[in-house]
This record gives structure tokens, C-alpha cells and sequence, in this order.
């Protein structure tokens, strides 16, 4: 088991080996555990937490706030829009200020080509860790949970096959940062990933690369196709779920703000929409998983999504544990 967080910066979980992530996993269940018992967790009295959010947020801003405070600290939430970012304070600045009035500081930032780099910057000047809660490249707060949530669900994850599945959505032009961390941590574990999409939605090619050699180096594979049929066909662990074709076209590229982009070439791809009859395909325990919030009758059905595979609600509560864990970990530790 490797013990030593404390203090290091949380951006993406290709920096923390599979032991450091089995440990994270280690910490939230006992979090869990502990949480459904009652019994108080005050890890972290007296810390303060600074949440920085650029996006809107529903499942990160409660899972961070509540489990801070259920951890003894206090987390302050703050509406870049109202800080001096906004009038072009530089995110040097802003850590350096930050990193001297609390104990670690917590970003969202999720626009192409200047989240990622933003939150590397305030890394490198910041005095405490410095938390990515979704950017344009990386989801690890997500892809934990993800993980957690598979471990309760199957008894082992060495071969199963569990499908990365585009789907069509019209809310607004999304990140990649989801489907990136999913294909980047679960070959670390053996799987069997398929990663499907429409020709136009493709990842990096360094993400491909990247995850082939995970799954290479811990027994698993990495199938890339245009063919969602093949995804389901068989699949264990179904994650239908739709990302912005960022890579291939930057159309609504901007500094701040989601951007709807509906034009031609996304309503060509309606079809990619998880169905029951898609899902009858697929293995007969077959489980659904959506990072949330869903697209509904776009991406999925009702019919999936509040049918007897979905285990969305315990994917999302997971979210709050293993923030806890990572919180925990990188703010006390030892």
C-alpha cells in the first residue's frame, strides 16, 4: 500500500500509480463504510478548501462541499465570474493568493485548449495541492468514482468488456475529459475497453497510444471503432455517453462558457443513442453507467436510464466518497 500523498497536486490519475489509485479506492470505502454508519470523520478540522468553478456544476460542487464539511474543514465555492479572473487575473496570481489562505485549492475549468494548462499553472505557483475538477483533457474525480463503483459491482475487473460509447446530445458542445480519463485508468485494470465513436469524434492519438500501453503493460486491450454495434455486442459495462468533436473541429472554441453547437454534421449522428434494444446485445447483466447529467431520449432512453442495468445513482453517490478519499489523502495523510 503507498501512503504518501499528502501535499501533491491531483490533475490527472496517469500521475498516481495503480498502487496510489488502490489506495485512493482503499480510503473510500472506508469513507463509506464509516458514512453509512454514522460515525464522524473530522480528518480535516480547521482546513479550508478553495472551490474555483469556470462551468456550472451539480454533482462536483455538492460532493466537494458536502464532503469537506463532513471531513471538519469548510470549502468556499467561487463563481469565477465574480473573482478577478474574470478581469484577467492571472492564474499565477491567483494561487499564490489562494495557496496563503487555505490548504489546497479546487478547479473546474473545461474549455478546450486553456483548462488543462490553466490548472498546471496555478499548480506550479501554488504552495498547497491543487484539485482538477474536470478541464478540457481530464475527469480524475470521475473516473475514480467510475472505478469504485465497477469494484462493487463485479468481483473482478480483469476482462470485462466495457464499452466507451458516443452518444448524440444537443445541450451543449461537451469535453473530452470523461471518455479520456475512462480509456487512460480502466485498461491499469485489466479490461477489455472498446471505444466507439462516429469518424469525426476521435480522441488524441497520444490518449490511444497511451492507453494501448496501460492495457498492454496489465493484461487488458483497447479496441477503437466507428462500428456501435460492436461496442455493445457482448459488453459488460456500457458507458453511452457524448463529447464534442474538439480534436477534428473547434467550432465554438472560446475562453469561458459552454457553447451549444448544433450543426449538420452532429445531427448526422442521431442514431447513437443507447436503447433497450441496443442494450439486449450486450451481456445479460450488463450494466449502464453515465457521468451525468444525461441527455435524455438523445443519448438514452428512459427506458435504460431508470431501467434495472442503470447503476447511475450509485456511480453519482460515489462521487462524494471518493472526493473525501482523494481529499484526505493529499490535505492530511501524513
Amino acid at each position: 500500500m503507498q501512503s504518501y500523498f499528502r501535499g501533491r497536486h491531483f490533475i490527472d490519475l496517469e500521475a498516481y500509480s495503480r498502487e496510489e489509485v488502490e489506495t485512493l479506492l482503499d480510503v473510500s470505502f472506508d469513507l463509506k463504510r464509516k458514512f453509512a454508519m454514522g460515525i464522524a470523520t473530522p480528518y480535516l478540522t480547521g482546513k479550508t478548501l478553495f472551490l474555483m468553478f469556470f462551468e456550472q456544476s451539480t454533482r462536483t460542487r455538492n460532493s466537494m462541499e458536502a464532503g469537506f464539511a463532513q471531513l471538519g474543514g469548510h470549502a468556499g465555492f467561487l463563481d469565477t465570474s465574480s473573482m478577478q479572473v474574470s478581469h484577467g487575473e492571472s492564474p499565477k496570481d491567483t494561487a499564490i493568493i489562494l495557496s496563503g489562505y487555505g490548504h489546497a485549492i479546487a478547479c473546474r475549468y473545461c474549455n478546450w485548449g486553456y483548462g488543462n494548462a490553466y490548472l498546471n499553472e496555478m499548480a506550479r505557483w501554488s504552495r498547497v495541492p491543487v484539485m482538477n475538477l474536470q478541464c478540457d483533457l481530464y475527469h480524475p474525480m470521475q473516473a475514480l468514482a467510475d472505478l469504485m463503483t465497477m469494484k462493487e459491482k463485479f468481483d473482478s475487473l480483469k476482462r470485462l468488456k466495457v464499452s466507451i460509447i458516443w452518444a448524440y446530445a444537443e445541450s451543449h458542445k461537451k469535453p473530452i475529459s470523461v471518455p479520456v480519463s475512462q480509456i487512460l485508468l480502466f485498461p491499469r485494470w485489466g479490461m477489455d475497453v472498446v471505444l466507439a465513436h462516429p469518424k469525426g469524434w476521435e480522441l488524441p492519438d497520444w490518449v490511444i497510444a497511451k492507453a494501448k500501453a496501460n492495457a498492454e503493460k496489465y493484461g487488458g486491450t483497447v479496441t477503437v471503432t466507428d462500428n456501435e454495434a460492436e461496442a455493445y455486442r457482448g459488453a459488460h459495462i456500457v458507458i453511452p455517453k457524448n463529447w464534442g468533436n474538439w480534436v477534428t473541429d473547434q467550432t465554438g472554441l472560446q475562453a469561458s462558457g459552454a457553447v451549444k453547437v448544433v450543426d449538420d454534421k452532429l445531427r448526422a449522428h442521431r442514431s447513437w443513442k443507447c436503447t433497450e434494444a441496443k442494450m439486449a446485445t450486450a451481456d445479460r447483466d450488463v450494466v449502464y453507467m453515465h457521468a451525468l447529467p444525461a441527455d435524455r431520449n438523445n443519448e438514452v432512453e428512459d427506458a435504460v436510464i431508470d431501467g434495472p442495468h442503470s447503476i447511475v445513482y450509485d456511480e453519482a453517490e460515489n462521487r462524494i466518497h471518493t472526493a473525501k478519499a482523494v481529499m484526505t489523502l493529499l490535505m492530511g495523510g501524513r
